[in-house]
């Protein structure tokens, strides 16, 4: 298969020192949207997402769970599994940096930048946060509460001083601009790439890339005092999984570079210049994009743990149902920007979208034929202007969601699939085909053909988002499972083929709590 029909998209690895919360849920549902859409738009799909596992702050979670580093990584990572099953995700390989083709892959990088002479030894000097595994420099640190030292991400930072090799990162910063010019769409959205570029013209520091105070961690190749500095070793999870250090490899050959690494806004400045640093000096191709989204809060407030706000996706979709979470996390907010959860936009978007728009749509068209049309898609007669421009709005729909989600702006797919649905609502307004069923039957069992082909197509289209209930409708319209790609979205549903009885598909939702 041709470059230009693969696709290769990733999560960052998750870090396991916590259970999963909206964060993961959001950046990898984010992902499988994309991978679902490529999918059924006839790529050749790798998606990829897992587990960061070493570290210092790993290290300090599990003696505080009073169990080894390993033992504490196998548990968590367990629950980072679970959520993907709860949430549906189609990821086609899961990674835990522990594994031993990790280990490998890693070194062989490692050697590379050796080999490249962009890695050298000397003496680390500076601050360091645990919490964020990031080392800053003197201008990006503040006074803290109680005499602490505190990053920018407001991590508290400690003094480290200890031998350690470092990765020539001063040396690519011409480079780096270069490529950013020479790839306008490397960074997205746009503020961001804004925000990389500013970073990397301020000057970039040589970058610590070991560390000798702690033994978790990938061992530096001929010197197993040093264990590897953490990101190094997360961001080559991307490779691993295609097989690297074999470049001959098929898988390889097939998938690298990536088309996307997805990320939160938090992580950007590792994937943005670290990572594509460490690629370009190993003679490596870099990713093709690099998308970083935003941040949740909840009901207003910045989403902690001492607080007590951490929003659980296992409680959502267990009090909500999995498709409602999925339409809920990728239409409320513009995807990049920051955004604010809560229970009463979720119930508002689950009755007024789901329920009352999408799913009265089904639920009202799928009666009237069953109780008029025998039961079978209707048999259509020559079709009128307005039949025509719903039809044309519907089959138009897979070249823009294609525009859409190229640029990952979900929301914006979502806004014009629901125009969609706004359209048919008010089609079947206009026909009123319940009034026609006695003045004209045969003009009745047109617009409910229109309306059935409309509904096939808004079934296709929705796939990626809500999987199950799109499934649900496609049932209902008896589209085989093998017809359900895009390949198929021009075509049109047979007249006179059998439907089911039909089902709803979104019951509104009463939460008492709001109510």
């Amino acid at each position: 298969m041709s470059a230009e029909n693969t696709y290769y998209v990733t999560t960052p690895i998750y870090y396991v020192n916590d259970a999963p919360h909206i964060g993961h849920a959001y950046t990898t549902l984010a992902c499988d949207v994309l991978a679902r859409f490529k999918r059924l738009d006839g790529f050749d799909v790798r998606f990829l997402t897992g587990t960061d596992e070493h570290g210092q702050k790993v290290e300090k979670a599990a003696e505080s769970a009073g169990v080894d580093p390993q033992q504490f990584t196998d548990e968590v990572s367990a629950n980072f599994r679970s959520l993907a099953e709860a949430m549906n995700f189609s990821f086609d390989d899961f990674i835990r940096t522990t594994e031993n083709r990790h280990k490998i892959s890693t070194q062989a990088l490692w050697q590379r930048l050796l080999n490249a002479g962009d890695i050298y030894l000397d003496t680390y000097k500076g601050w360091y946060a645990v919490r964020d595994e990031a080392f800053y420099v003197e201008a990006e640190i503040v006074d803290g509460p109680d005499n602490t030292k505190v990053g920018p991400t407001g991590a508290e930072v400690e003094w480290v001083e200890e031998p350690s090799y470092f990765f020539r990162l001063s040396a690519w910063q011409d480079r780096l601009l270069d490529f950013y010019e020479s790839n306008p769409d490397f960074i997205l959205p746009i503020s961001r790439r804004n925000e990389v570029i500013s970073f990397v013209k301020g000057g970039l520091k040589d970058l610590s890339i070991s560390r000798t105070t702690f033994n978790w961690g990938i061992p530096v190749p001929g010197d197993d005092t040093h264990i590897m500095y953490v990101w190094l070793d997360a961001l080559n999870n991307y490779l691993t999984s295609t097989g690297f250090p074999d470049t001959e490899s098929e898988i390889y050959k097939t998938y690298w570079p990536a088309n996307l690494h997805m990320v939160g806004k938090d992580i950007l400045r590792f994937h943005a210049v670290y990572w594509p640093a460490f690629l370009l000096a190993s003679g490596l191709p870099a990713p093709k994009r690099i998308f970083a989204h935003g941040w949740w809060t909840n009901e207003g407030q910045k989403i902690s743990k001492s607080i007590g706000n951490v929003i659980d996706p296992f409680e959502l979709v267990e009090r909500y149902g999995l498709d409602p979470v999925r339409y809920f996390l990728m239409r409320e907010v513009p995807f990049g920007n920051d955004g604010d959860f809560s229970h009463q936009a979720m119930v508002m978007r689950l009755n007024s979208d789901l329920a009352n728009d999408l799913g009265n749509l089904c639920q009202r068209i799928l009666t009237m034929i069953s109780k008029n049309c025998a039961g079978q898609v209707p048999t259509k007669d020559v079709f009128t202007s307005e039949d025509h421009a719903l039809l044309e709005a519907a089959g138009g729909m897979l070249e823009t969601t294609q525009r859409h989600l190229d640029r990952q702006s979900f929301h914006k797919a979502l806004i014009d699939i629901w125009k969609l649905v706004g359209d048919a609502n008010r089609y079947v307004d206009t026909m009123a085909p319940w009034v026609l069923r006695k003045e004209d039957p045969d003009r009745m069992a047109t617009v409910l053909y229109v309306l059935a082909e409309t509904i096939r197509r808004l079934g296709l289209i929705i796939q990626p988002f809500i999987p199950d209930a799109a499934a649900s409708i496609l049932d209902l319209l008896a589209v085989e499972k093998d017809k359900r790609s895009f390949a198929y979205f021009d075509e049109i549903l047979e007249s006179g083929v059998a439907l089911p009885k039909p089902e709803p598909i979104f019951p509104r939702f009463v939460d008492e709590e709001i109510a």
